[in-house]
């Protein structure tokens, strides 16, 4: 026995370094029996199996573009929008805090810019090129052919409507009822004119109750004893007729100043500020005779919006001579005035009337065809 064990001893290992050499080697089969069908194999035919493996990775939540896995589509579509109304709502935020910034401009002013800025658009030519016959022709047909038949009309000095008249008189206003102002609401005219041919257009308006204004730079008779731009006791007094030593310009003023309402300042100023010292959002009926200068009063019109706000406008056009701040060949001048009647077209004004004035002289042309003015008579549909 002895003998035995120590020729055991010699040369082999124990029995507890037997069963330690044993014990990985059974561990990594276990290993292979219990997770190796687990893994996903290509169960193509032909093709060895190979183990897939997923790479996973784990990164701090820095940004709210990150989602959840866990989380369904339409929730995730949900939390976006919301997410995006909170950033618009934080816009918004920031927008009105702009607009507190401009609370003291004048509201009337804010309200003649509402429509935004815009620039007159310029006609293509009557024909393949530049004609002063084409370009005259169209506009005569433009400016003699009424575009808005009334049923009902308000003649010079008349302050009841009635049916069109045989005879065709300097101007008619379109007494259509949808056209009119209610006869509950205010009623507010402006009268542009030098010559003192205004007088019915002042007397028909006063009879219909409106808040009536003159303005002449010429006139000496401001009212007031100044230059006539005191409203006090005019607010509430339908039929007075205020009258004022002021013209109309054309000309956006380099710095607009804080103006004071009821406070008209300078001699000359645009329409859009005149109403808007005035305290008027809207002129019902408007008489312009403008001396050849309408043709830039109306592109001022046109391009800042301000027709929006007249219903009813009587207008003399001059023919004989291009216009203040007007040039160009004749042709080219033309071509202007058409723009400019189609750009009052494409602000609501459907012409209701016209009434040709005297001689024939076009750009100091005679024609046989035109006259050198005419009084046209538009009513504002848009």
């Amino acid at each position: 026995m002895r003998s035995c064990a120590r020729r055991c001893g010699r040369g082999s290992l124990p029995l507890s370094g037997i069963l330690l050499l044993l014990i990985p080697p059974f561990l990594l089969a276990l290993q292979l029996l219990v997770v190796g069908p687990r893994l996903p194999r290509d169960t193509r035919t032909g093709v060895e199996q190979e183990v897939a493996f997923s790479v996973i990775s784990i990164e701090p939540d820095n940004s709210r573009q990150r989602r959840s896995p866990s989380r369904r589509p339409g929730l995730e579509e949900d939390e976006e929008e919301q997410e995006e109304e909170e950033e618009g709502q934080v816009e918004v935020e920031d927008g009105e805090r702009r607009e507190l910034a401009r609370a003291y401009e004048d509201e009337n002013e804010m309200h003649s810019r509402q429509m935004g800025p815009r620039t007159l658009e310029v006609q293509p030519w009557a024909v393949d090129e530049p004609s002063f016959t084409a370009e005259l022709d169209r506009i005569i047909v433009y400016i003699t052919r009424p575009q808005l038949n009334c049923s009902r009309v308000l003649s010079p000095g008349q302050t009841r409507a009635s049916l069109p008249p045989a005879d065709s008189p300097r101007w008619l206003l379109c007494a259509e009822d949808w056209l009119l102002p209610a006869a509950d609401r205010p009623c507010v005219a402006y009268s542009f004119s030098m010559d003192g041919l205004d007088a019915d257009f002042l007397k028909t308006v006063s009879g219909l109750g409106c808040e009536v204004h003159s303005f002449d730079p010429s006139s000496s008779s401001a009212s007031g004893g100044h230059l006539g731009n005191s409203l006090a006791s005019n607010h509430g007094d339908g039929g007075v007729v205020r009258r004022h030593k002021m013209w109309l310009e054309w000309r956006a003023p380099r710095k607009r100043r804080k103006k004071t309402r009821g406070s008209l300042g300078s001699v000359s100023q645009t329409l859009a500020d005149i109403m808007a010292s005035l305290g008027h959002h809207t002129v019902h009926f408007l008489y312009a005779d403008l001396l050849s200068a309408e043709w830039r009063v109306f592109q001022n019109w046109i391009e800042s919006g301000t027709l929006q706000s007249v219903h009813h406008l009587v207008a003399q056009v001059h023919l004989q001579w291009a216009g203040f701040e007007v040039g160009g060949t004749n042709e080219e001048v033309l071509h202007y005035w058409f723009s400019v009647l189609q750009g009052l077209q494409a602000a609501g004004l459907k012409l209701v009337h016209s009434s040709a004035g005297e001689g024939h002289s076009v750009l100091k042309q005679t024609v046989a065809k035109g006259h050198s003015s005419y009084i046209l008579s538009w009513a504002n549909t848009g």
